[in-house]
């Protein structure tokens, strides 16, 4: 079985310095926010989504030209699923969040410490590209409040 799901790589600028988010799952594990797509849905639209249900924030700007895939497969029910989850980078103005059910807890964090909290290897890729990203367009963008 394949499913797809969308998400964000999600990030505030406070003095300077780029804060990105990670959510505490249930499992264990730290992870962006991401979900599943519903009908009808692009992927953007679900990211949008699923950053509002996940943690209440719903002013997000997206950077253009930032799309990246992480693709794997686990094991549901005795049914070998086939994972894609797209992730975009999304700067917000907003630093308190409200977190859903689905999660057991969040932290903002500085570059490093995202790498090491961030608990699986492909989303640590994506996050050093979309650390790559924001350090060649330091000068650009909103500047959120503290």
């Amino acid at each position: 079985m394949k499913e797809t799901s969308a998400g964000v790589v999600l990030f505030r600028r406070v003095g300077g310095r780029v804060r990105f988010l990670l959510l505490h799952y249930p499992s264990g594990h730290w992870d962006f926010v991401k979900g599943k797509m519903e009908p009808g849905e692009t992927t953007r639209e679900t990211a949008l989504r699923e950053t509002e249900e996940e943690t209440g924030i719903t002013d997000v700007a997206f950077l253009d030209g930032f799309e990246e895939q992480i693709r794997y497969e686990f094991e549901y029910n005795g049914e070998t699923i086939r994972k894609k989850v797209v992730l975009f980078l999304a700067e917000t103005r907003t630093k308190k969040i409200r977190i859903s059910h689905e999660h057991t807890g969040y932290a903002w964090h500085g570059y490093e410490e995202a790498v090491e909290n961030t608990t699986f290897e492909n989303a640590r890729v994506v996050l050093a590209r979309a650390h790559a990203i924001l350090q060649a367009t330091a000068d650009a963008g909103p500047r959120a409040q503290d």
